[in-house]
């Protein structure tokens, strides 16, 4: 690959990936992609969020300082629908869904590696910390988390397809955080600076169940909180209210600590009990995508999690019908939750991914 499309947010990381490939020799033009506006997410201007107009002239000044092209392409209808939409069903329907894994599957690596094909460009790059390369023996690309662990984003990429893996170039899957500050720092970068995108962009406050609410015009109806029995505890305020472990704001007083377990968007309720039902060994996942193994036809040792900060946890991954998996752990898991991703490793390689449809 020679010619290559950067998706550039605005912050220090996709700037620093093209400034790398641009000195690896590749002919670099940077892009920022307006995925919303601040009317879409009831954002006020100058509430710091991914994405927003700030960030797109964050991008184009790197551009400039970097003399190369950068380009605006606007995919808000399609992340209305594939990533916001998604988030605001799946919590009404009583799972909870991760967007910045949508993002990535239906917008960066899907949307934009097309749109960059029919332009002319052999492929993208993005200022993920992960890495691919491709394995002669076992004829596969691989994606392996980064060197530094601390920033390792290989579980949000999951998703990637092997044509995907082989037109995408991860340029800071071997560096640290501090350097990369460091380059973009000496390259004189506006942004060298600049903090970290947390939570997910279009939810800046962190509420979500606001956020549902305004998008899809409710976040459920009042229903009933039960404990595993099905016997009445109280009311709750609607199901996108609530998610899987969840302690606080529940507004019940049974005189030990409750924690969500269980939600059922048919019958509207909300389960809760003690931190102990919380636990499970295995779990059923759908929708699952292999990289570093064309199929799974035999048990499987891996090491895998279920959230994107869990430590990685001993397991052994089944077969289970057409395009499901079965996990079971070595130990107990805490808050297994529907709609959530499963990822399995082998050491360093990512051996696939699944959306988790229940704990066992």
């Amino acid at each position: 690959m020679k010619k290559i499309l950067v998706a550039m947010s605005g912050g220090v990381d996709s700037s620093v990936a093209a400034k790398l490939l641009l000195e690896r020799g590749f002919d670099v033009t940077g892009v920022t992609l307006k995925l919303y506006s601040n009317e879409d997410i009831n954002s006020k201007e100058g509430t710091r969020t991914c994405c927003s107009l700030a960030d797109i002239e964050d991008a184009r000044s790197v551009c400039r300082r970097l003399g190369i092209e950068h380009l605006v392409f606007n995919f808000t209808g399609l992340f209305k629908e594939t990533v916001m939409g998604r988030m605001a069903s799946g919590y009404l329907a009583g799972i909870t869904p991760n967007p910045c894994i949508d993002c990535n599957r239906f917008i960066k690596f899907d949307a934009l590696l097309a749109r960059a094909l029919t332009l002319g460009y052999d492929g993208i790059a993005t200022g993920h910390y992960a890495r691919i390369y491709y394995d002669e023996a076992a004829r596969r690309w691989m994606l392996a988390r980064a060197e530094d662990s601390s920033k390792d984003q290989s579980y949000v990429l999951y998703g990637m397809t092997q044509e995907q893996l082989a037109r995408t170039l991860l340029p800071l899957g071997s560096l640290k955080k501090s350097e990369i500050r460091e380059i973009a720092q000496a390259g004189g970068f506006i942004n060298a600076q600049k903090p970290d995108s947390q939570d997910i962009c279009f939810v800046p406050d962190g509420d979500y169940a606001s956020f549902i609410e305004g998008f899809a015009g409710s976040a459920g109806t009042p229903g009933s909180f039960v404990d595993a029995h099905g016997e009445k505890l109280g009311q709750h305020k609607g199901i996108a209210h609530y998610t899987i472990g969840q302690r606080k704001g529940l507004g019940l007083a049974l005189g030990t600590p409750a924690f969500v377990t269980a939600k059922d968007a048919c019958a509207n309720t909300v389960t809760v009990g003690g931190g102990a039902q919380l636990f499970s060994k295995a779990l059923i996942a759908g929708d699952v995508n292999l990289i570093a193994v064309a199929s799974l036809d035999a048990p499987l040792p891996v090491q895998a999690k279920t959230r994107y900060s869990q430590p990685l946890q001993a397991a052994t991954l089944y077969p289970h019908g057409e395009d499901k998996i079965r996990l079971e752990f070595e130990q107990a898991q805490r808050a297994i939750t529907p709609g959530q991703a499963v990822v399995f490793y082998d050491g360093d390689r990512v051996v696939g991914g699944a959306t988790i449809e229940r704990a066992q």
